[in-house]
């Protein structure tokens, strides 16, 4: 993993979610979050995570 990079598990992930640790595997699964395999266990990087939390935010505010 790159130096000078910040990477989160998914137990930090799921917890700063909100979400069960599954929910956050079941993300890297299905290639909605990136992540690095290291052990068998995933990390993501901080800019990942980031990107991941951008394309899912929803705007409900309607253009007139």
């Amino acid at each position: 993993m790159p130096e000078g990079e910040s990477w989160l598990t998914t137990d930090e992930i799921a917890k700063e979610l909100k979400v069960n640790v599954k929910t956050v595997r079941a993300w890297i699964n299905s290639g909605e979050l990136a992540a690095v395999d290291v052990g068998g266990e995933y990390r993501v990087s901080r800019a990942d995570f980031d990107d991941f939390l951008r394309r899912r935010r929803i705007d409900k505010r309607k253009k007139q």
